[in-house]
């Protein structure tokens, strides 16, 4: 514990703005679900469903991004300006494209929406929001880009303002467009997915102009040789987001399989599951602020060279991660019946959805450890076991067992949800095991040394 303690502090003050800053991306969907829940049960159920259909592809994206932030913190440590200044160029190119990509894909998601088995009356609804929100996934990469070279350098107050700001611009906008207010046109559903969409071609402009003007980063864009990407960069940026993107897509990719599977039990379930989720989400962003702060810390400390401090500093993260989601767990047990009511008052959903908080309040520890796992694993550049732990534990455990668990056995959405939480505790545990693993002298000492020159 002893060496432990003078990484805390440290951890908090990158962690804190790192944890408003990811909650910008989950209040969107927060105040989306709220103000259409009171519009009613089906446009509700019909975020659930626009959000579970769209978010794999936006959170493939934001892996993506986040393969710059340990390479950005290790070069940081080196004080290796060219390199930086090659991840600053690539890192942004790389999510402009990833972008484009992600934005062409989501136009193609109403189309397939019929496979899912969803009520008509609930698919009708969200294919066009789907269309909509899925153009906010380019200014959204972009921001990303530049978000994420800030933050590899310790730079996290800045994104945090701007999230800040975004989701101010969001929920008055929502407001406005979902139930027509000071002069709008009064467009229900879809008013949230158009306020979304601005909200962020807000935040892509002001995180660009910040990297690209301020003073204190003269001296990387400095170090600038072109503007083009050096092709060998991003083939290193790939290698880190990619496997990072790919299990982030597994997990959330599960909870949107759940929510598939909870929808053809009905409207009133799904929107039940969107309740739960949503507030479920607000504190695993939260979490993931922390493990952010792994990353960075990690990546520097072990860039530099000095692996046992980047260890303690992993673990540090677990015990922040560790007691904020602990307090999180409580907080729903003793909420449950009261919470669900901030986005619908129809008694069946309020009910279901409190019986789901119960089984999330179980499984908040589990989620903290593991998102704490992931990004100290991170900083140490170890990403693709992560990828494929996330893969066996959710698609080979979670989801069959909560199918059979909600359908066969018919408990319905509390059991599909504990097939989850079974999945999510298996990668913590195997994640802890490994950072301890790939961070103990011993198995240090026990790697091939690097062949210098005489």
């Amino acid at each position: 514990m002893k060496d432990i303690r003078p990484h805390l502090r440290p951890t908090l003050l990158l962690a804190y703005p790192v944890v408003l800053s990811q909650l910008g991306h989950t209040m969107v969907n927060f105040v989306d679900s709220v103000l259409v829940g009171r519009t009613g049960t089906v446009p509700l159920a019909a975020v659930s469903l626009g959000v579970s259909s769209t978010t794999v592809l936006m959170i493939l994206g934001i892996g993506l991004s986040m393969g710059s932030v340990p390479l950005v913190a290790a070069a940081d440590g080196r004080r290796d300006l060219p390199d930086l200044a090659r991840l600053l160029v690539s890192s942004v190119w790389l999510s402009v494209l990833a972008g484009l990509a992600l934005a062409g894909l989501g136009q193609l998601v109403p189309s397939l929406m019929h496979y899912l088995g969803q009520a008509p009356e609930v698919e009708a609804l969200a294919a066009p929001w789907v269309r909509v929100i899925s153009w906010s996934f380019l200014p959204l990469m972009v921001f990303q880009g530049f978000r994420e070279f800030a933050e590899g350098l310790g730079l996290t107050r800045q994104a945090m303002w701007l999230s800040v700001l975004a989701n101010v611009l969001n929920a008055a906008l929502c407001y406005a467009l979902v139930f027509g207010h000071w002069g709008a046109p009064q467009m229900g559903l879809m008013g949230s997915a158009w306020a979304t969409l601005i909200a962020r071609v807000l935040m892509a402009a002001l995180m660009a102009a910040y990297v690209l003007t301020a003073q204190r980063l003269h001296i990387y864009r400095a170090a600038i040789s072109s503007w083009w990407p050096d092709w060998a960069t991003v083939s290193r940026l790939l290698n880190l987001g990619a496997p990072i993107g790919v299990q982030m897509g597994f997990e959330v990719g599960a909870f949107a399989a759940a929510a598939i599977m909870i929808g053809w039990l009905g409207a009133v379930p799904l929107a039940a599951h969107q309740v739960a989720i949503n507030l479920a989400s607000i504190t695993y962003m939260a979490a993931s602020g922390i493990a952010a702060a792994a990353t960075i810390r990690v990546g520097k400390l072990n860039g530099s060279g000095n692996l046992a401090e980047a260890r303690q500093a992993g673990f540090a993260a677990y015990l922040l991660g560790f007691g904020f989601m602990a307090i999180m767990g409580l907080l729903f047990i003793t909420t449950r019946h009261l919470a669900p009511l901030m986005y619908s008052h129809d008694p069946a959903v309020v009910a279901q959805a409190g019986t789901l908080l119960l089984i999330a309040a179980l499984f908040q520890v589990s989620d903290g450890l593991q998102v704490m796992g992931l990004g100290a694993l991170r900083g140490l550049e170890d990403v693709k076991v992560p990828s494929v732990v996330a893969l066996l534990a959710y698609w080979a455990v979670a989801l069959p067992l909560g199918y059979f668990l909600g359908f066969k056995l018919h408990l319905g959405a509390p059991g599909v949800w504990t097939g989850l939480l079974l999945g999510l505790t298996i990668v913590a545990g195997v994640l802890l095991v490994r950072f301890r693993r790939e961070t103990s002298p011993e198995y240090a000492a026990s790697l091939p040394k690097p062949v210098t020159a005489e």
